[in-house]
C-alpha cells in the first residue's frame, strides 16, 4: 500500500495514452479522497501547501485508523521524511471515470481506423484487378493495331518496289537512247561539236574573265548556222536530259519512300513482337506527346500513292520521248569555213589582250609582296617595343604594390608615390598607343594580303583563260572537217 500523499506508481499492461480533451476537477479529486479515507480530515490538507503528516498524526492517536497503515508505517512522525510537493501534483490526478472514458475513446478510434483500413484494402485490391485487366486489354489492342500497321506497310512497300523496278528500267532505256543521239551528233556534226566544246570550255573561265566577248559572239554565231535538223536534235537532246532528271527525281522519291517504309516496317515489326519480358524495355519520359507535324493514316497513304502516280506519269512521258528520239534522224551541215576563220581571229586577238593584262598583274604583285615584307618588319618592331614597355610598367606597378605595405603613418602619398602613379599611367598610355598602332599596321597588312590574294586570283584567272583559249580551243580548232564529211558523204 502506497503512503498517502506520495506519488502513485501505476503499472499498465500497455502504454496508456494521455487524455487530450479533459482534465480532472479538483472537487472530484477531493471527494474521491474523502470516500477512500472517511476518518481523515482532508479539508485542511487539501489547502496548499499540503502537509501529509496530518494523516499519520491521527492514526497514531486513534487505533481505529490502524488498519489503513502497515506495520512498517507505524512509526513516529519524527522518523517520516517530509514530503515536498511541487504544488501541481494534486491537479494532475485523474478519476476512474476519466480513465474509462479514455479507454472507450481509444477503442472507438481503433475500431474506426481498422474499419477504414479494411474498406481501403478491399477497394485497393479490386482497383488493382480492374486496372490490370484494363492494361492487358489496352496492350492487346495496341499489339493488334501494330500488326495491322505492319501489314499496311508491307503492302505499300511491295507496290513501291514494283514501280521502282519499272522506273529504273525506263530510265536505263532513255539513257541508252540519249547516248545514241549524242554519238550521232558527234559523228555527223563535227563543226557543231567543236563550237559547243569551245563554248563549254570557255564556261570554265573564272571571275571577271567570264565575259561575253567577241570570241563568244562568233562561236554562238557559228552554232546558229547549223541546220534546223541539228537544232531539232539538240532540242530533243535537252528534252531527253530534262526527262532523265525528272525520272531520277521520281526514282529518288520512290527510293526515299521505300527506305522509310523499310525502316518503319522493321521498327513496327519489332514493336509488334515486344512483350513485357523483352530486353530493352524501359521508360522514356515525354514520348507519349504527339507532335502536330506528324502525318495521319490518310495523308500517309496519299503520300505514297502520289509518289507512285507521279512515277507512272513520268514513265509514260519518258516512253514517248524515246519514240520521238528514235524517229529523229537528221544528218546535214553547211559551209562553216568563213565563220571558222572569224572565230580563230577573235581567239588570237583575245589571247594577246589577256597575255598583256597578265604581265601587268605580275608587276603589281611583285610590288605588293615587297610592301608586305616591309609591313611585317614594322609589325615586329612594334611588338618588340610593346614588350619593352611592359617591363617598365611591371617595375612601376611592383613599386606601388610594395609601398602599400608601409606601416601606419608611413603610408604617405609623397612625391615618389605620385610620380610612380603618373609613371604607370604614362607607360600604360604608351603601350595603348603602340598597341593601337600595331592594330593599324596589322589592318594594313591584312589589306595588303587581301590585295595580294586578289592579284594572285586575277593572275590565276588570266592564266586559266589563256590556257582555255590558247591550249584547248585553238588546239581543237586547228583541224576542221572537210565539206564531204560535213554533208555526211564520208
Amino acid at each position: 500500500m502506497e503512503l498517502l500523499g506520495s506519488t502513485l506508481a501505476a503499472t499498465y499492461a500497455h502504454p496508456r495514452p494521455t487524455p487530450a480533451n479533459f482534465l480532472p476537477a479538483i472537487s472530484a479529486m477531493a471527494s474521491s479522497y474523502r470516500d477512500c479515507f472517511p476518518h481523515c480530515n482532508l479539508t485542511h490538507s487539501l489547502s496548499l501547501p499540503w502537509r501529509p503528516s496530518t494523516y499519520y498524526k491521527a492514526a497514531s492517536n486513534s487505533p481505529a485508523l490502524a488498519p489503513y497503515c502497515t506495520r512498517s508505517q507505524r512509526v513516529s512522525e519524527s522518523t517520516i521524511p517530509p514530503f515536498v510537493s511541487n504544488g501541481t501534483t494534486l491537479f494532475t490526478r485523474y478519476t476512474p471515470d476519466d480513465w474509462h472514458r479514455s479507454n472507450l475513446t481509444n477503442f472507438q478510434e481503433s475500431n474506426t481506423s481498422r474499419h477504414n483500413s479494411e474498406r481501403l484494402r478491399v477497394d485497393t485490391s479490386r482497383l488493382i484487378q480492374d486496372k490490370y485487366q484494363q492494361t492487358r486489354k489496352t496492350q492487346a489492342d495496341s499489339t493488334h493495331n501494330l500488326g495491322e500497321r505492319v501489314n499496311d506497310i508491307g503492302f505499300w512497300k511491295s507496290e513501291i518496289i514494283h514501280e521502282l523496278d519499272a522506273m529504273i528500267g525506263e530510265t536505263n532505256e532513255l539513257s541508252d537512247v540519249k547516248k545514241k543521239l549524242e554519238r550521232a551528233l558527234m559523228e555527223t556534226e563535227a563543226p557543231l561539236q567543236v563550237a559547243r566544246e569551245c563554248l563549254f570550255h570557255r564556261e570554265k573561265r573564272m571571275g571577271i574573265d567570264l565575259v561575253h566577248d567577241e570570241v563568244e559572239t562568233e562561236l554562238l554565231m557559228e552554232v546558229d548556222i547549223i541546220l534546223c535538223c541539228q537544232e531539232r536534235m539538240k532540242l530533243h537532246l535537252d528534252k531527253a536530259i530534262a526527262q532523265l532528271a525528272a525520272n531520277r527525281a521520281s526514282q529518288h522519291e520512290l527510293e526515299k519512300d521505300l527506305s522509310d517504309k523499310q525502316a518503319a516496317y522493321r521498327i513496327d515489326d519489332k514493336c509488334h513482337h515486344l512483350r513485357n519480358t523483352s530486353d530493352g524495355v524501359s521508360c522514356f519520359r515525354g514520348v507519349e506527346r504527339v507532335s502536330a507535324m506528324v502525318s495521319v493514316p490518310e495523308s500517309w497513304a496519299k503520300f505514297t500513292d502520289d509518289n507512285i502516280l507521279r512515277s507512272q506519269s513520268e514513265r509514260a512521258a519518258s516512253a514517248k520521248r524515246r519514240d520521238d528520239i528514235q524517229n529523229l534522224l537528221a544528218v546535214t551541215a553547211s559551209e562553216l569555213w568563213n565563220q571558222f576563220n572569224k572565230v580563230n581571229l577573235a581567239f588570237t586577238s583575245r589571247i594577246a589582250g589577256t597575255a598583256d593584262a597578265k604581265n601587268k598583274i605580275q608587276i603589281h604583285l611583285a610590288k605588293t609582296l615587297q610592301e608586305i615584307f616591309q609591313m611585317e618588319m614594322t609589325i615586329e618592331a612594334l611588338k618588340k617595343a610593346i614588350r619593352d614597355k611592359s617591363a617598365f610598367l611591371k617595375v612601376a606597378q611592383t613599386r606601388l604594390d610594395e609601398r602599400t605595405r608601409r606601416p601606419n603613418t608611413e603610408l604617405c602619398r609623397d612625391v615618389a608615390q605620385l610620380r610612380l602613379v603618373n609613371e604607370v599611367y604614362e607607360v600604360d598610355d604608351t603601350i595603348q598607343t603602340l598597341q593601337q598602332r600595331l592594330r593599324d599596321a596589322e589592318d594594313t597588312l591584312q589589306s595588303l594580303v587581301h590585295t595580294k590574294a586578289t592579284l594572285e586570283h586575277d593572275l590565276a584567272v588570266k592564266a586559266n583563260s589563256l590556257y582555255i583559249d590558247q591550249e584547248k580551243c585553238l588546239t581543237m580548232r586547228r583541224s576542221f572537217p572537210s565539206t564531204r564529211r560535213l554533208v555526211g558523204v564520208c
